[in-house]
């Protein structure tokens, strides 16, 4: 986990809703949206990506139990931003209002 000082977390250029590659694992090459985000563990749940195999207790809706797939989270090291159909890395610089905000390094443009 990558800490400032005082114990404040450091921020994510990752959002929710962005568009990601993975860069490494066995998902590697895949591309899927970043459906939450864990910025104290520096971690994201991105769709379609890191699917484990949860096996359920029974309970009242489901008697019996179940074994479901669904998304674990992954290290926002291990993901890039896709920009324009291609994974760059990305920066915060300020617009012309004088307001901070995210660029892709590769194509120098702002997001969104």
């Amino acid at each position: 986990m990558t800490k400032m000082n005082n114990n404040k977390v450091a921020k994510m250029l990752i959002r929710k809703g962005d568009t990601v590659k993975v860069l490494s694992g066995r998902d590697k090459g895949k591309t899927g949206e970043v459906m939450m985000t864990y910025p104290k563990d520096r971690k994201v749940i991105v769709q379609g990506i890191n699917m484990v195999t949860k096996h359920r207790k029974p309970d009242a809706e489901n008697p019996d139990g179940s074994i479901v797939k669904l998304e674990a989270p992954i290290l926002v090291d291990k993901i890039q931003l896709m920009v324009g159909g291609t994974a760059t890395r990305v920066g915060k610089k300020r617009n012309e209002e004088g307001k901070l905000q995210r660029y892709a390094k590769k194509t120098g443009d702002l997001i969104k």
